[in-house]
């Protein structure tokens, strides 16, 4: 019978590139936007900024995510070819290493041995991938997901503050891109949150913090170059 059951588990492929996208993409061009307007630049410059930072963040994540989980893929590739040879050159050992993987969970020896061997006969590479090396189909790394994931979740959170510097008036601007941010990422956070499994409070709660860290940290480096300005 086919396994039904849901797990959160099978989303952690996608999930963590596309919030990591999302909190970075709202947080990056609030956090630029703030810090231009503290600074009172022109709004022209400003928003070119902000755009200019939008495709700039996007691309970096999708190349940052592409290459950093290809490496795991390269890997998780290579110990799979390993392991596929040493099953070729060796059965009989690695049917011994698959037993005592079972026996050390708690198994009878003896039908630790019959269960290795049926899966050895049924799947070898399958089990031992799953049982010796901790790899599972629904968590393998997947490149070219994680990068596009990245890149469009990253534009997706940079487009508020974006429409924002567009039609908030410039005095006003900081305030109120700081603001909503803030609670765009306290919401954010939570649904990530519940998405995971964990609480709502405690997402909102550790992503609104690092977000008002960084709005923070460039209006202060705004205010002084807007004074020396």
């Amino acid at each position: 019978m086919p396994h039904s059951e849901y797990h959160r588990i099978d989303r952690i492929g996608w999930l963590r590139a596309a919030l990591l996208g999302a909190n970075d993409g709202l947080i990056s061009t609030a956090s630029l936007i703030v810090g231009m307007a503290v600074a009172a630049m022109p709004a022209a410059s400003l928003l070119i900024a902000a755009l200019a930072g939008l495709v700039a963040g996007a691309l970096s994540m999708a190349a940052g995510e592409f290459v950093s989980v290809s490496s795991q893929a390269d890997t998780e590739n290579a110990d799979l070819a390993r392991e596929r040879a040493e099953i070729i050159d060796d059965p009989a050992h690695e049917l011994d290493e698959l037993t005592a993987i079972y026996v050390g969970r708690g198994v009878s020896e003896a039908l630790a041995r019959q269960v290795a061997t049926e899966m050895m006969a049924h799947d070898a590479l399958g089990a031992h991938a799953r049982d010796e090396l901790g790899l599972f189909e629904g968590t393998r790394a997947n490149p070219l997901q994680a990068a596009v994931a990245s890149a469009l979740s990253f534009a997706a959170g940079a487009v508020p503050p974006l429409v924002l510097a567009m039609l908030v008036p410039g005095a006003q601007l900081a305030l109120v891109v700081a603001s909503s941010s803030l609670m765009l990422l306290a919401l954010l956070g939570g649904v990530a949150g519940r998405l995971g499994g964990a609480s709502m409070m405690i997402g909102a709660g550790r992503v609104a913090f690092w977000g008002a860290v960084a709005m923070g940290a460039t209006a202060l480096v705004g205010q002084l170059f807007g004074a020396q300005v």
